[in-house]
């Protein structure tokens, strides 16, 4: 089990050496290795529960954890039927309505900015929602696996994504966040067909504050909220 630090300019404090962008693209790429980045604590107990089982498996491989020393507040969760879900990639934090036009998607250290970036956008979208994506690996190679199986044509096979995106409308769109590639969220799209428009960093090694840092890297709430106007017009 590996663990690191290297998320992207939210480490931008601690020196630009300390910084990378492309690791969550690694980890997808990477066989017989899962790549887990959790926002909150209890989902980084919960993997690492299930990572340690995992590691010990005849079939089993290796664990990455890209975390980051940012201090992020914790949700009062009222159960824990998120836990299943998040160990497959993903969680639906605010269920969307069935139907819904409009939902934020996001990986790691800017929960705080989808958040508040969620709570004004809500207010104009009623019913949007809010997925979280602790693992952009098992989410993705999971659907990769179902979308190859024979049995997908005859319908009785569906993804683990596919099932949580079949509740926004077909023609919904998703802003995508993570402080790093882009382009590690980017394919969501193509789950169900629904438009993206995916944030994240394409350059690094800037030092300086965090917030400041978002906005130039457009991941901040209002580049958030900027984003869903954008592709709501």
């Amino acid at each position: 089990m590996l663990v690191a630090t290297p998320s992207g300019v939210t480490l931008a404090p601690e020196g630009g050496a300390h910084q990378s962008i492309n690791t969550p693209l690694i980890g997808i790429a990477q066989d017989k290795l899962f790549y887990f980045e959790p926002a909150f604590v209890d989902e980084l107990a919960a993997i690492m529960h299930w990572g340690f089982d995992y590691m010990q498996q005849p079939s089993g491989g290796s664990i990455y954890l890209r975390l980051s020393s940012r201090p992020v507040p914790q949700p009062q969760r009222l159960d824990d039927t998120w836990r299943r879900q998040a160990l497959r990639g993903a969680y639906w934090q605010r269920e969307p309505e069935q139907g819904a036009s409009l939902a934020l998607a996001y990986t790691g250290a800017v929960a705080p900015e989808v958040e508040s970036a969620f709570a004004h956008l809500s207010q104009r979208y009623p019913g949007m929602g809010l997925l979280a994506v602790p693992s952009p690996d098992r989410v993705y190679n999971g659907w990769i696996a179902t979308e190859a199986s024979t049995e997908i044509s005859t319908g009785r096979v569906s993804s683990h994504i596919s099932r949580l995106l079949k509740r926004l409308a077909a023609d919904a769109v998703l802003v995508t966040v993570l402080d790093g590639a882009p382009a590690t969220l980017s394919w969501l799209g193509g789950v169900a067909g629904h438009r993206v428009r995916s944030l994240g960093v394409t350059h690094f090694g800037q030092s300086g504050e965090i917030g400041d840092l978002y906005r130039d890297q457009g991941i901040d709430g209002e580049s958030i909220c900027n984003a869903a106007h954008q592709l709501m017009e």
